[in-house]
């Protein structure tokens, strides 16, 4: 069963105090019981306050141990607090806002700390998108001289796939890709899209392997459908992800962690209905419990004009 704050009331009365959170985080990762990750035993006794011993085979662990919350210097009620102010967010969150809200004392552990959390926001093993589902691509990156639409110089390419549901938009996934060959598409729309679904494309020639890879491919040719809007869907999602890259991060942000900028519209959208923002706080939690810690030298590695350097995160 769920169990997750409904309001700021209820979040503050529940998570005033460093065991109140440890004891919440067992319940998110562990719901029903201990499991050792090295033997899968579910006997363990606990060793202090924080570690359980497993009673199998030997290994101590925290609640925190192997999760994003590993080896950070911070509190975990400060970790809730940012959570919780992250999927409260509608529009998204800003490392500047984080830092202020929380009184953190650099703008770099409040940026490392968002970028933890997107890490968290894709769940292992979530399920594919189904039925009927378009799929075509858009790009991002600054106006510049030259070639335009696909294969566009200094703009990256972004795959975009959106669940028509007759009546409206269903979930949806996004992904950077190198280029627009069937070798980058083809990939996305396996991990994402069950087989036997019905993908809507145009007629880029990137698509033509659909039917061979198990799926139902619908196509609509752009030239002969003048006036016409093809691919509805995935179009209105490429507007509405451009007005939030420019109006929450004012278009600062390098292609490098774009994919993770992209995870985080893609877990506020598809869950853009939910009636308690503490519902996100939830989910987002319990993936945070599910993925591989991330330091601050892997996530500065690949941005430009970053240096690698130990922060106290």
């Amino acid at each position: 069963m769920e169990d997750y704050p409904k309001t700021l009331t209820e979040f503050e009365t529940r998570f005033s105090t460093e065991q109140d959170c440890r004891d919440y985080l067992f319940q998110v990762r562990w719901p029903n019981g201990f499991i050792c990750s090295h033997c899968g035993s579910k006997k363990a006794w606990t060793v202090g306050e924080v570690l359980f011993h497993c009673a199998n085979c030997d290994y101590r662990v925290s609640v925190i141990a192997g999760t994003i919350f590993q080896d950070t210097h911070k509190s975990l009620t400060l970790w809730f607090r940012a959570i919780w102010w992250m999927t409260g967010q509608k529009n998204g969150a800003s490392a500047l806002g984080l830092k202020r809200m929380l009184g953190l004392g650099s703008y770099r552990t409040a940026w490392a700390w968002l970028h933890k959390l997107r890490r968290a926001m894709v769940r292992p093993g979530r399920e594919k998108l189904s039925e009927e589902v378009e799929v075509d691509e858009t790009y991002y990156g600054g106006e510049k001289p030259g070639k335009r639409g696909r294969g566009a110089e200094g703009k990256v390419l972004i795959i975009i796939a959106v669940e028509d549901k007759g009546v409206g938009v269903g979930r949806i996934r996004l992904k950077q890709v190198p280029d627009a060959s069937a070798d980058s598409l083809n990939p996305f729309i396996q991990e994402n899209i069950e087989p036997g679904s019905t993908i809507h494309t145009d007629a880029w020639r990137g698509y033509n392997q659909l039917t061979r890879l198990g799926y139902k491919h619908n196509v609509t040719n752009q030239r002969s459908s003048v006036g016409e809007n093809p691919l509805p869907l995935v179009h209105q999602i490429a507007s509405l992800l451009k007005r939030w890259f420019l109006g929450t991060h004012q278009g600062a942000i390098s292609h490098e962690q774009l994919d993770y900028y992209l995870d985080e519209y893609t877990f506020r959208f598809n869950r853009r209905t939910s009636k308690h923002r503490g519902k996100l706080f939830y989910r987002l939690l319990q993936n945070a419990t599910q993925i591989e810690p991330t330091t601050f030298d892997k996530i500065v590695k690949h941005t430009r004009g970053q240096k690698p350097k130990r922060y106290n995160i």
